[in-house]
């Protein structure tokens, strides 16, 4: 299972393992990261699953669907070029390491 790190305002890091094709947002719920509320379940209908991706991983994503870019625009902390949502984004080996940051506020 890759490990994903979750960073938190405050510098505190949760160290997860995330299973393979599920979404960064279950891996997150199933560990239980502070932060990551996902009140829609991952329908990308709620933004509550908001991440800040690391740049160096940004490229490694899939591309933003029109829901996610929409839904983005609704968030309770800034929206920055690093945005995404966790739901929307299924683990792969390539994510392996990778560190999102939690926003400081979901709702």
């Amino acid at each position: 299972m890759p490990i994903v790190n979750f960073r938190h305002p405050d510098g505190s890091i949760d160290v997860v393992d995330a299973s393979l094709n599920n979404s960064l947002m279950s891996a997150a719920i199933k560990h239980p990261v502070d932060g990551i509320i996902a009140e829609c379940g991952g329908n990308a209908m709620c933004a509550t699953c908001h991440v800040y991706v690391e740049p160096a991983f940004a490229d490694r994503l899939p591309a933003m669907a029109e829901e996610e870019d929409e839904m983005l625009d609704g968030t309770a902390s800034p929206r920055t070029g690093l945005s995404r949502l966790s739901c929307q984004l299924v683990v792969t080996e390539e994510l392996a390491g990778m560190t999102v940051d939690v926003p400081p506020d979901q709702v």
